[in-house]
């Protein structure tokens, strides 16, 4: 197998890892909140405390993989996060396990904008879409094996064991990262000749950016405003999933924990489908109909989809229909998912470290605001289902915010606010 093909599946195993981390502590919510005395306020808050740390750290994480690479980027990030999920095993009260996932989601911050700089650097732009599909994949794996596993450790540990043993998986992967990858395709062991070749001729971004960033030129580029939007509305719909979801089904619909843990998976194993789909789309797209019309279209229709069938899950009385309309919900806004890394990656060029990280901070904080919005409104209105409707109406308006976004239009380093290079069209 090539070593860039390789490097997917080391990816594809990162993501597993990352979602069973992240995922984790909303499956075992109820024990937690039980045990350390939260009310459901002090929950979104313990909640949105990860995004808010996560998405402040993503440009700070984006600009350092451009400047050092994703070896040493990435290895930093695991380490980190794999060191505070133990630590979330120790809570011991509200502000411990608020400050724990504070540094956790610090830590973390620049996970996913890393693994897009690495796959911009060891591939083609007309293969991205593919890519970085695969990678999310994973990610729809570890959050569907993360209810289960974690419900199933839990009975069995207690709901502190499950952390322990998912950040003993990442310390391994850490060493595992440090001791394999080059950020340069030619240093890795074991590459022949002809792959590399056949990865310098095509890749559009070298290994390492000395140059200064302009945010001048960022901000001035009204596709990176739209797509920081798109990603704010996109993560309102995807943390509902990750934070409250579990909650929702057993508090607000009645579902016994014996049969949370598949429920809770569902949406997940259908954002599989949904993440191997859009990535294969987009590129399929791009190369038939050009850059602009590849990302942005399927982008499009992938969060509108995604909003209709939260809001029609949310006003479905039988529980079943519900849960199968919100994990439909989770696969269209999967279908976005790697169409909008890939873009970020398009538009970033040489930079795309930071407009990725950009576009990470502008979702995070909208992760933040619902997952902290959803427990005030539960309180306000005693309604789970109204929230539910207000992510699926802001999902719609990301969604419709991919017609402001031209992928093709990447950033350069020369004194102009972008250039629009030749479509790529077969």
């Amino acid at each position: 197998m090539k070593k860039r093909y390789q490097l997917i599946l080391v990816f594809v195993v990162f993501a597993i890892i990352t979602y069973l981390d992240r995922n984790s502590i909303s499956s075992v919510g109820d024990d937690i909140t039980r045990e350390l005395g939260l009310s459901d306020q002090q929950w979104g808050i313990v909640m949105s405390a990860f995004s808010l740390a996560y998405g402040a750290f993503e440009i700070p994480t984006g600009l350092l993989v451009d400047r050092v690479g994703p070896r040493k980027t990435l290895f930093r990030i695991v380490l980190w996060w794999s060191a505070f999920t133990l630590l979330t095993g120790l809570a011991t009260g509200f502000y411990f396990l608020l400050i724990v996932r504070f540094l956790f989601g610090a830590g973390e911050a620049g996970a996913f904008p890393t693994v897009s700089v690495a796959i911009a650097r060891w591939f083609p732009s007309i293969e991205r879409g593919r890519m970085q599909s695969i990678v999310w994949m994973g990610s729809r794996m570890g959050g569907a094996m993360a209810p289960i596993m974690s419900i199933q450790l839990a009975e069995s540990f207690g709901w502190r064991g499950v952390f322990y043993l998912f950040g003993g998986l990442g310390l391994l992967w850490a060493a595992y990262w440090f001791w394999w990858f080059r950020d340069e395709p030619r240093d890795i062991k074991g590459i022949t000749p002809d792959e590399i070749i056949e990865i310098e001729a095509s890749r559009t971004v070298k290994a390492v950016s000395h140059k200064l960033l302009s945010w001048k030129m960022v901000f001035g580029n009204s596709s990176i405003w739209a797509l920081m939007g798109m990603y704010h509305c996109l993560l309102y719909g995807a943390y509902f999933y990750m934070s409250w979801m579990p909650k929702y089904l057993q508090n607000g619909r009645g579902i016994p924990k014996s049969q949370l843990g598949w429920m809770v998976s569902l949406p997940f194993i259908l954002g599989i489908f949904g993440c191997l789909a859009g990535g294969f789309a987009s590129d399929y797209f791009t190369k038939k109909r050009g850059l602009t019309f590849g990302r942005r279209y399927v982008g499009m229709f992938g969060l509108v989809m995604a909003g209709i069938c939260m809001i029609a899950g949310s006003l479905t009385k039988d529980s079943s229909i519900a849960i199968v309309l919100l994990g439909l919900g989770l696969a269209f806004k999967d279908f976005t998912l790697p169409v909008s890394w890939s873009a970020a990656t398009d538009i970033g060029g040489q930079h795309a470290g930071a407009v990725s990280g950009t576009m990470g901070l502008a979702g995070q904080l909208g992760s933040a605001i619902m997952a902290t919005a959803f427990g005030f409104i539960l309180h306000t209105t005693g309604s789970y289902e109204i929230p539910v409707r207000l992510i699926g109406g802001i999902v719609i308006v990301g969604g419709l915010l991919w017609f402001r976004i031209d992928a093709s239009q990447q950033l350069r380093d020369e004194p102009e606010l972008s250039v629009k290079p030749k479509e790529i069209v077969a």
